[in-house]
């Protein structure tokens, strides 16, 4: 897959800390969108999950996580085949 991951999230943020550094760790791709520097992007995260958390991960075959655990992310990864 070749499109790159989104992570929607807020510098403050705890569980959007873990998630990208877990994506440095992994030297994963992604692209930071931080929903407290544009209402165009907070309303963009609600809008693809229906509610207002972060971080929300939209993964290439355009399914997302709200809020996900390492484990979650590191087998959503393996199954896309990126890790």
């Amino acid at each position: 897959m070749t499109a790159e991951i989104e992570v929607y999230g807020a510098d403050w943020c705890g569980d959007c800390r873990r998630t990208e550094r877990l994506l440095k760790e992994l030297n994963v791709s992604y692209t930071k969108h931080d929903v407290e520097k544009s209402d165009e992007l907070r309303d963009k995260a609600i809008s693809i999950c229906g509610k207002q958390s972060i971080p929300v991960v939209v993964f290439p075959d355009g399914e997302y996580f709200v809020e996900p655990s390492d484990p979650q992310m590191r087998d959503k990864l393996a199954e896309l085949g990126i890790i």
